[in-house]
């Protein structure tokens, strides 16, 4: 029965409920109701209007779950779906709905995968041209002012000097950024290896980070490892930016077939904040390996970000 008829039955059953309680009832109406006469009218028209108000709000429940679920509704967070429920063109509506969540959820992580492939291509590219670009030419310059200042007076050596330190600082800082661009140290010694050498390089900014590295862990794909070294790089930068974290915990563990990253600091926590774009980025990436992600306050403080990738 379509949504029209229903309502038509509805308010048909409640019009023909109250006639028949007038025409068989023994009640009667002057042509000038008194006062008793009048409260027993409106007391049958209220209970009229209340029973075709639960009638409705009955028919049309399901309407109201699929507007609170379109309102709450995130495609970084799939899975959600609305029971079937009700009849004719309400459940139609409610499995297009799902099904249009479908192909959306599909459509924004094959569009999602695409434009994190070529941010990582470009990323590769950049990390390139300043590992041999630049690199190469401040290693020049740091071997011509060492001829030069073999060469040069007492008086400017010091200067000199100074100025090759600075050259040697600006070189590793340029190393540093490449490596965080594009992990060399993930293509060729694997996630384990590259994990330990970004807690590492935490560290040393000024952040205690703990790491912990299951011995056995699983064969990964190449994709699978670059999204798990860069969520964890991502959860390092946020926890040393923005939370003011002294320590943290970085956990990558896998049992009952599923491979589990927990990066946990002390910080300032969450406090109501809205998800900013490096948090949304994290379950893009998980989206294409079809990961789960949850990002939380600890229960003592601090943010925990759990990524759990089936294996």
């Amino acid at each position: 029965m379509s949504l029209f008829w229903r309502i038509f039955s509805l308010n048909a059953a409640v019009l023909t409920v109250a006639a028949l309680v007038l025409l068989f009832a023994p009640v009667t109406v002057s042509a000038t109701a008194r006062m008793a006469e009048a409260l027993i009218v409106l007391a049958g028209t209220a209970v009229t209007l209340i029973a075709n108000a639960a009638m409705l709000r009955v028919g049309l429940a399901p309407l109201a779950r699929l507007s609170r679920v379109m309102t709450t509704v995130d495609l970084l967070k799939p899975g959600t779906r609305l029971a079937v429920r009700g009849h004719g063109e309400i459940a139609a509506l409610i499995a297009a709905f799902n099904s249009m969540l479908e192909r959306l959820e599909s459509e924004r992580a094959a569009s999602a995968g695409r434009a994190l492939s070529a941010q990582e291509a470009e990323r590769h590219r950049i990390a390139q041209e300043l590992h041999d670009e630049i690199g190469q030419t401040l290693t020049a310059v740091l071997l011509d002012l060492g001829r030069v200042t073999q060469a040069a007076p007492e008086q400017t050596r010091d200067q000199l000097l100074q100025v090759r330190e600075s050259i040697r600082n600006s070189l590793d800082e340029i190393r540093r950024i490449a490596r965080r661009l594009r992990p060399g140290v993930l293509d060729e010694l694997g996630l384990a290896s590259a994990l330990r050498a970004l807690a590492g390089e935490f560290t040393t900014a000024g952040m205690s980070v703990r790491r912990q590295v299951g011995a056995e862990l699983p064969v990964l794909s190449k994709e699978v490892e670059l999204v798990v070294y860069r969520v964890a790089q991502e959860s390092l930068t946020n926890a040393a930016r923005h939370s003011a974290a002294q320590h943290v915990d970085l956990v990558l563990s896998h049992e009952k077939d599923q491979l589990q990253l927990c990066v946990r600091d002390d910080g300032r926590g969450l406090r109501g904040a809205a998800e900013g774009a490096g948090i949304r980025g994290m379950r893009e990436r998980a989206l294409l390996i079809g990961a789960g992600l949850t990002v939380e306050s600890g229960t003592t403080g601090g943010t925990s970000v759990q990524l759990r990738v089936p294996t």
